[in-house]
């Protein structure tokens, strides 16, 4: 879709991506944006549908502020006061009715690291990798979480980045992923999937994905260097990207953040023609590979990029922005204890 907020990319690029990937995005729900004591997050119809579940895909919209990071920032920052995140996820846990969940996150690294989260004997957040335990690690290097136990609240951070939230209704297991694109590239969602299969028994034609808010083709222009790695790696990487042509002084005009490149400062690509990465397909692709329904895969259509009334952006915005949660437990059956919210 092609937002109000629309920054002056070309329209073209809009028409060529709709007409490529038509025939590849899956179910294109409403989703639903709830706003409750002055904050709004998006839910997913196709979620929502299970009352044992929680999640929420949060914006920027809360208390008012000012900078980048201003508003219901829920990542720790540059800039921020961990008093103030602290009380903003807070707020926000207690209006998405996660208040007795205990929080898991991660230092996310964009790599294909997947953790199974359980409780320990002494009721603290435990964190598996490749079913070794890893006793006193709060906040583990990686990218993605899954659990089947009540009462805990996986979570990713996003700014760009892409935020899938995967769901076994029948084994009620639940799983966050972050996929920029290194950990897309690495397969993380393809791999989240296999750690349900190979962990719970999760049958991927039953499983429900909800692929949230991130930056879209239609902004996220790439170096050829991050085309070249994607051909290396998919043999269908040319359905990933497109060009289009613009002119150079609409090149001129963009930000320093504006194209992700692997080159050294001051190689930056020349202006002819911009290649564009489609984030979501890859992410799509993976799903599809690994087994999931079409049907049963549910898409925001938002480009983080493109709203800067509804979302934080790395790209548009740059390092001191602020981070939106992705956000999916399993209702406990009775309230625990919830730790504070780890330092990122």
């Amino acid at each position: 879709m092609q937002s109000p907020h629309y920054t002056g990319r070309s329209t073209l690029l809009f028409e060529r991506v709709s007409a490529q990937y038509n025939t590849r995005v899956t179910t294109k729900v409403q989703p639903k944006i709830v706003s409750r004591g002055g904050l709004a997050w998006i839910e997913c119809p196709l979620l929502a549908r299970h009352r044992w579940l929680i999640h929420a895909f949060s914006t920027r919209r809360g208390e008012p502020g000012h900078g980048p990071s201003a508003d219901l920032n829920l990542g720790f920052t540059s800039g921020e006061t961990y008093a103030r995140i602290r009380k903003n996820r807070q707020i926000f846990f207690r209006r998405v009715g996660a208040e007795h969940l205990a929080l898991a996150s991660l230092r996310q690294v964009h790599s294909a690291r997947v953790y199974q989260v359980k409780r320990s004997e002494d009721g603290e957040l435990e964190f598996r990798l490749g079913g070794n335990a890893l006793p006193g690690l709060t906040q583990p290097e990686g990218d993605a979480l899954l659990t089947d136990q009540p009462g805990i609240l996986l979570s990713v951070k996003t700014a760009d980045c892409l935020p899938v939230l995967l769901v076994d209704p029948k084994r009620r297991v639940v799983a966050a992923v972050h996929a920029g694109w290194r950990g897309a590239l690495a397969r993380i969602v393809e791999k989240a999937v296999g750690e349900m299969r190979r962990l719970y028994g999760s049958d991927p034609r039953t499983l429900l994905a909800a692929l949230g808010p991130s930056i879209r083709a239609c902004c996220y222009e790439v170096g050829q260097e991050v085309e070249e790695v994607f051909q290396g790696c998919f043999p269908q990487a040319d359905q990933f990207f497109c060009k289009v042509a613009e002119s150079p002084a609409a090149h001129a005009n963009r930000g320093p953040l504006s194209v992700l490149t692997m080159l050294p400062p001051g190689h930056g690509p020349a202006a002819k023609a911009s290649l564009h990465l489609d984030l979501l397909a890859v992410v799509q692709d993976q799903l599809r590979a690994a087994g999931l329904a079409p049907h049963n895969v549910a898409t925001a259509d938002f480009c983080t990029a493109c709203r800067p009334d509804l979302f934080y952006s790395y790209r548009r915005e740059g390092s001191a922005t602020g981070r939106m949660l992705a956000v999916i437990g399993i209702r406990p059956r009775k309230p625990v204890k919830v730790p504070g919210p780890e330092k990122a």
